[in-house]
């Protein structure tokens, strides 16, 4: 099988993209940090990059967080960006964090609760 195209790495960096994901405290929920600086649970909405003064600006706005009781277990993951803009998860772990759980499929999550 074919691997899909993925942009490289910046010439300024060999490091690959890298995305922020912690655990929301209040339901434990996977949650990934965006553009704007918030946290969603949805991997379609994490921003990644490869340059350090961003990633710290990530591990910056994790630390915020996590102080304020937000999150827990921040930590950054290597991403590949698609030629089409997307983000892939490079390892195994994450590729299984990004598709949702895995087991209790059958309750709903609290954001879908009526």
């Amino acid at each position: 099988m074919a691997e899909s195209p993925t942009a490289a790495p910046s010439p300024r960096t060999a490091e690959a993209p890298k995305a922020m994901t912690a655990n929301r405290l209040s339901d434990g929920a996977v949650v990934y940090l965006t553009l704007a600086h918030t946290w969603s649970d949805r991997f379609e909405d994490a921003h990644a990059s490869a340059e350090p003064a961003e990633l710290a600006g990530f591990e910056a706005t994790a630390l915020e967080a996590v102080r304020a009781r937000v999150v827990v277990g921040t930590y950054l993951f290597a991403v590949a960006i698609e030629v089409d803009g997307r983000l892939t998860p490079l390892s195994q772990r994450e590729r299984i964090r990004a598709a949702g759980p895995t087991v209790g499929t059958d309750l709903v999550p609290s954001t879908q609760a009526a």
